[in-house]
């Protein structure tokens, strides 16, 4: 992994205030990070060599990028309910339709839904074509877009349908979070906050693109290590567990980055009953979170016995349930842990009021 960090502004130039490397040999990538970065894509397609590229994007016109070649622009939606397998073979119909051969590129804008179903399209679509995430939401920059992790959704679950799939580089142009309402910047801070616990350190009081910055080479720097999801990957899905088990069972009114915070409470007050943490850092995982603004209790009428039964579904859960939780050497997976004490941990936990 390589970080470099300028100082600045937007300029109208679209230069970044940072680059960080995700450092894979020869599929190494960069990630641009800053104001009017999206304007950064012509030079990216023109280094691929693509001569045409559909864009997919949930974005109205004037937000949507140019690549500098000849392109059709494909409406695609945000959100999980559009995260499907039928998303992904009209995606693959639209590249056939504008003839896009397997030298060519695919750019995804949008949120974090939009780059997972873009992404898997990309990797199927002749057996795999570079594409270009140019993400749009805070959850999406500071995680979604980086990695290669595509996937979409099965009506009994959540991810279960996917691919490695590394991108060919990523535009994370803060200009578009000037859109967005504060619901979704709370999302994307849900990612940010678990970073606390898996080695990004304390970013409360940085600015947005300092955020973004640190959790980027933070997921960089184990990307590179563990690009395939065999160990040290696994710590990314901090809190991850019990938040896609609230998403599914909420049917997504609770959204990605809110299951995560609640997801990474849980997962403190867990190991604490557990004992692999003390009193004062099971504390510390609601004060996080909360300091971000976060919901940190419950949505009310999600029973435990339904969250056990998903959580079941876990990829990680391939000898009982499984959860990354903190301990004496930091982070790490913990498999087969006892369901008496995650239901217990639930159980225990503050709900909301209906």
């Amino acid at each position: 992994m390589a970080v470099s960090t300028a100082d600045g502004v937007d300029d109208g130039s679209g230069e970044p205030t940072a680059r960080i490397e995700v450092a894979l040999g020869e599929r190494t990538y960069p990630v641009l990070i800053g104001a009017g970065v999206r304007r950064q894509l012509p030079k990216v397609i023109a280094g691929l060599g693509a001569q045409r590229v559909v864009v997919a994007s949930a974005r109205p016109a004037e937000w949507v990028p140019d690549p500098g070649v000849p392109a059709r622009v494909v409406p695609v939606r945000d959100g999980e309910p559009s995260k499907n397998l039928a998303a992904v073979e009209q995606l693959c119909s639209e590249f056939v339709g504008f003839g896009l051969t397997r030298d060519d590129a695919v750019v995804s804008c949008g949120g974090g839904t939009v780059t997972d179903l873009v992404g898997l399209a990309a990797a199927l679509y002749h057996r795999g074509v570079a594409v270009v995430h140019v993400p749009t939401s805070l959850l999406a920059q500071v995680d979604a877009s980086v990695g290669g992790k595509t996937a979409v959704n099965l009506p009994e679950g959540k991810n279960l349908v996917g691919a490695f799939w590394q991108p060919s580089a990523v535009l994370c142009d803060s200009d578009y979070l000037t859109t967005l309402p504060r619901a979704e910047l709370l999302n994307g801070y849900g990612e940010i906050a678990r970073c606390h616990f898996i080695g990004a350190g304390d970013l409360r009081g940085l600015t947005v693109q300092e955020q973004i910055a640190a959790s980027v080479a933070l997921k960089a720097s184990i990307v590179a290590a563990d690009e395939r999801d065999h160990g040290l990957r696994h710590l990314l899905n901090y809190g991850h567990t019990l938040g896609h088990a609230l998403e599914r069972a909420s049917d997504y009114s609770v959204r990605h980055g809110e299951g995560v915070a609640i997801g990474t409470v849980f997962a403190g007050r867990l190991a604490g009953l557990l004992g692999r943490i003390g009193a004062d850092r099971v504390r510390e995982h609601a004060e996080v979170v909360e300091g971000y603004g976060l919901r940190s209790a419950l949505p009310a009428g999600v029973p435990v016995p339904r969250l056990l039964e998903l959580m079941r579904l876990d990829k990680k859960a391939t000898s009982g349930l499984a959860f990354v939780l903190d301990g004496p050497r930091g982070a790490e997976l913990v498999r087969g842990v006892p369901e008496t004490a995650v239901a217990a941990t639930l159980r225990a936990m503050p709900s909301e009021s209906p």
